[in-house]
């Protein structure tokens, strides 16, 4: 199973940046307010964009570089998308 790395908009515009193996329950576990602290009060949060990589470590590295990127930059991925 391929590891994904996605970015989410919550409810306040701000953007959180994860990794995980199942997208779909992910997002879920965001909305439930359980999907970890920065979401818990931001719920709803919407997908906004994603990507696959190879492995846990390929999806690690490239979630590490996407936390680096300015906001406008983020925002850039998702009209490519």
């Amino acid at each position: 199973m391929a590891w994904h790395v996605y970015i989410i908009k919550c409810k306040d515009n701000l953007l959180y940046t994860g990794i995980t193996k199942d997208l779909e329950r992910r997002v879920k576990e965001h909305n439930s307010g359980n999907g970890c602290k920065f979401t818990k009060y931001r719920a709803p949060v919407e997908l906004m964009y994603c990507e696959r990589a190879k492995n846990r470590s390929l999806a690690l590295i490239r979630e590490a570089k996407i936390k680096r990127f300015s906001r406008l930059k983020k925002l850039e991925l998702f009209k490519g998308d």
